[in-house]
């Protein structure tokens, strides 16, 4: 009689075992999936943002060069729109001061970058500091 009773709790216990072992390994998989879904966004806008970077800069060097062709260079109210390879940039300001203080703004698909951008006229347009703002 006592072998019949140990012959039944013994499936009993392998059956939840195995279902608990299921449970967590299903979690394990959905944790997994779900990390790189999202890894996949990151790296979006990872480069979008590189990409936004990379127009703002180009957008500040044009704007150091139309500063060294005409020294008394100030982009018009609201800014001046410049286009870089199909997207547009925008120079908002340039300082009468010297060291000359640039802004720049660029907005490439909601992603934002702006820079400020010291330049020194003295120097042949050296730039004494450039910040992302």
């Amino acid at each position: 009689m006592m072998r019949r009773k140990i012959k039944t709790n013994a499936g009993f216990i392998a059956l939840m075992s195995t279902v608990i072992i299921s449970v967590i390994l299903l979690l394990i998989a959905v944790n997994l999936s779900q990390t790189s879904f999202f890894g996949r966004f990151n790296i979006l806008d990872a480069e979008l943002k590189e990409k936004s970077s990379a127009l703002a800069e180009a957008c500040a060097d044009t704007a150091i060069l139309k500063l060294v062709n005409n020294p008394s260079y100030f982009p018009p109210a609201g800014g001046e729109s410049v286009s870089v390879d199909g997207n547009d940039c925008i120079i908002e300001s340039v300082s009468l001061s010297i060291p000359k203080i640039i802004n720049v703004q660029t907005d490439y698909k909601n992603y934002i970058t702006k820079f400020k951008i010291e330049v020194d006229p003295s120097d042949d347009m050296a730039v004494v500091s450039w910040e992302e703002i």
